[in-house]
């Protein structure tokens, strides 16, 4: 558009006299117009080039109309001024955006690329665990399928398993202790409940009843007594049964519970040595002989692992013997000596009993919770 504007402002058609010279125009407004049009439009090229230009230095501008001199030629790089400055500027941070931008895309490569390296070790070692869980399964579930069967042979120490079944036996009956001491305990509380109702019940008609007074008053009196011989012949229960309760559901549960993964570990001896044992008859190349070698190292591992836990068993059931002994001669007296003084009428034995077993019995309505905790 600029250089149509220009052409046509440098082209315009000028008056000739009848000599053919040219006509002086000094004050011509149509050719002054179109050259200051010119010239503004010029300025306007040259800032848009100075702010949008790729390199200033080898810009020039033609300032001259058709056919101008070379003297309308002018160089950029003379011209000083903000937009020059402010061209620089933009390239120099441009370069640095373009570096800034380069660095965090690589430091964010990197980091993913450490991420996805992390990410990829979990996932290997869980693929690792898996299989190995898997393997164990397949061969313990193989060697006990082969027990069931009478196909395989099994790991036998006759005196510990003779121990382990006595334990067993043992625990089944001191459940059914458990069971019948707690029965009585609840039968004997409704008792007592009853007879405190019942000597109340008889205090209350000897104060209404004037021709029964005294007896009324002498089976209140009994009431009470045997209310209050009875509550003290329950704090003894209760010992009992707490004592057996802990015996039976902690003690011997926690020997059981070794026990259990005693027999495990031995299931898992006698699984990794029947596969030793197979691969052992199997012939003797150089895989063969490398699958034997770590065929028995797992089978020394499980091997260690079955007699660690076969002494902590050993170990268990000897302090449980004595623990059962000496909890159940202090109990077994306490059961006998409270039961016969509560039956024979002898209160003073009776607290006497409680006062050797250092037992100390609950006021009434202990249990239950106080107002405050009820709010």
């Amino acid at each position: 558009m600029t250089d149509s504007i220009m052409s046509k402002a440098a082209t315009m058609e000028i008056p000739i006299n009848s000599n053919g010279d040219t006509g002086t125009l000094p004050e011509d407004d149509s050719l002054e117009q179109a050259a200051n049009l010119q010239w503004s439009l010029d300025e306007q090229d040259l800032q848009q080039v100075m702010v949008s230009g790729p390199n200033l230095n080898e810009t020039s501008i033609v300032s001259g109309g058709y056919g101008g001199t070379a003297e309308g030629i002018i160089s950029t790089s003379s011209i000083k001024g903000p937009a020059v400055r402010y061209n620089a500027e933009f390239n120099k941070r441009i370069s640095v955006e373009g570096i800034g931008s380069n660095m965090h895309h690589s430091s964010s490569s990197s980091s993913s690329m450490t991420a996805e390296e992390a990410s990829r070790g979990v996932a290997v070692e869980k693929i690792e665990t898996v299989k190995k869980w898997g393997l164990n399964t397949y061969k313990c579930t193989k060697q006990m399928i082969s027990e069931r069967f009478g196909r395989g042979s099994r790991t036998v120490d006759l005196e510990l398993e003779a121990q382990i079944e006595v334990l067993r036996d043992t625990k089944k009956k001191y459940e059914n202790v458990l069971r019948l001491a707690r029965a009585l305990t609840n039968h004997f509380y409704n008792m007592v409940q009853t007879q405190h109702a019942l000597g109340d019940t008889f205090a209350d008609l000897s104060q209404k009843s004037p021709e029964l007074r005294d007896e009324f008053g002498y089976n209140a009196e009994t009431q009470k007594l045997l209310c209050k011989n009875g509550e003290t012949l329950l704090g003894a229960v209760n010992f009992f049964v707490s004592s057996i309760n802990t015996l039976v559901n902690k003690t011997m549960e926690d020997s059981l519970m070794t026990i259990k993964m005693y027999e495990g570990a031995r299931l898992e001896f006698d699984a990794y040595r029947s596969d030793l044992e197979e691969l052992s008859l199997g012939p003797k190349d150089a895989v063969a002989m490398a699958r034997i070698d770590a065929a028995q190292q797992q089978y020394q591992v499980q091997k260690d692992k079955y007699e660690r836990l076969r002494s902590d068993v050993i170990i268990k059931l000897k302090f449980l013997e004595e623990n059962k002994v000496k909890v159940m001669h202090k109990q077994l007296l306490l059961f006998h000596n409270a039961i016969s003084a509560y039956f024979a009428g002898n209160q003073q034995q009776l607290e006497q009993t409680l006062k050797q077993f250092n037992i100390k019995l609950r006021p009434p309505g202990a249990d239950k919770p106080s107002w405050l905790e009820e709010q």
